[in-house]
């Protein structure tokens, strides 16, 4: 499969280097306003995940790296794109600037075979998640949302919960802080998100809820969101708070969770009973691991925590994508 990727920011990057090591998947070109060297540069050292283990170089306008290149283009609308020159099966839109039917066509009409972004996208584009709801991809789709890192988290401890019954919920995200914030404090539309993000802990808002009341229609109008960004830079824990339609135990739903991680879910989501901190899920390819040691049940009130790494996992699902979009294709 020949993939392309718009926008090198931190998914688009990790995308990359995960993809060249991918014997399955080319990656032929990828796109972005910054300039080559710097491109290579980020590419060849990252803070989180370290050096990249294959030299990379440039030559001309292409990166290379050990017996694989792909070209490096520098263009702002996606319709400007070589797609069709260059016989694009999927791009991956990376720049969260093209999340619309309208705008992520720009690259169906330069000849990619199909757009797969890396977020929740508009209410005409699909919203698919890898190992909830896949199967409802057919090949005649050209644009996929296949959520962010959050959803996959969410969408998967609410559908098995509500395999015993939900009345409400409500889900805080707490979440490393990420380029969308600042460093210093500056001026943003949202006040709190133009604080130093390194030196507080800091509330934002989410459009969490409405996906996945797009998800699980029966849970629409239980489900209440919120996350705080903390000065942390890689992992996410999910804190789920549940009031059950009927009365359940710890370790009734503890087993839950580790029968489905172990079958149907496997690969997706993992279920531990080691106390674990932020940095141990760093690297960890799962869409959830939901902490066993951190359930607590009262009557028909459950408290769930559930770790994800915001980046390595997210990546995975992404990866899982285009592995299923080449089967199907």
């Amino acid at each position: 499969m020949r993939v392309a990727i718009n926008g090198m920011g931190r998914i688009g990057r990790l995308l990359c280097r995960r993809l060249l090591q991918d014997p399955e998947l080319s990656v032929i070109a990828v796109n972005d306003i910054m300039d080559i060297d710097h491109l290579c540069y980020l590419l060849k050292y990252d803070s989180l995940y370290g050096s990249y283990a294959t030299p990379l170089h440039i030559q001309d306008d292409r990166i290379v790296a050990g017996n694989k290149s792909f070209r490096v283009l520098q263009q702002a609308e996606p319709s400007s794109l070589p797609w069709k020159e260059l016989d694009i099966d999927v791009v991956i839109e990376c720049s969260g600037r093209f999340t619309s039917g309208e705008k992520a066509a720009g690259h169906l009409h330069a000849g990619a075979g199909k757009v797969l972004l890396s977020t929740t996208g508009s209410e005409d584009i699909p919203l698919i998640i890898y190992g909830f709801n896949h199967h409802k991809f057919t090949n005649d789709i050209t644009m996929v949302s296949p959520g962010g890192c959050m959803t996959n988290c969410a969408t998967h401890v609410l559908y098995i919960l509500n395999s015993i019954g939900i009345e409400s919920a409500h889900i805080h995200m707490l979440h490393s802080y990420t380029s969308r914030q600042s460093l210093v404090d500056t001026s943003h539309s949202q006040y709190r998100r133009g604080r130093a993000a390194a030196e507080s802990i800091i509330p934002v808002e989410i459009d969490l809820a409405q996906s996945l009341e797009r998800l699980l229609p029966p849970l629409a109008g239980k489900i209440a969101t919120s996350s705080t960004r903390v000065p942390v830079t890689n992992g996410a824990m999910g804190d789920f708070v549940i009031r059950m339609k009927e009365p359940v135990t710890r370790t009734q739903i503890n087993a839950l969770f580790h029968k489905t991680a172990e079958m149907e879910y496997k690969g997706i989501i993992a279920y531990t009973d080691d106390p674990l901190v932020s940095a141990d899920i760093k690297g960890n390819t799962h869409s959830l691991v939901l902490d066993g040691t951190l359930t607590a049940v009262a009557g028909k009130q459950v408290r769930l925590v559930a770790w994800f790494d915001n980046e390595y996992g997210y990546t995975s699902r992404i990866i899982d994508w285009l592995h299923y979009m080449k089967k199907a294709g």
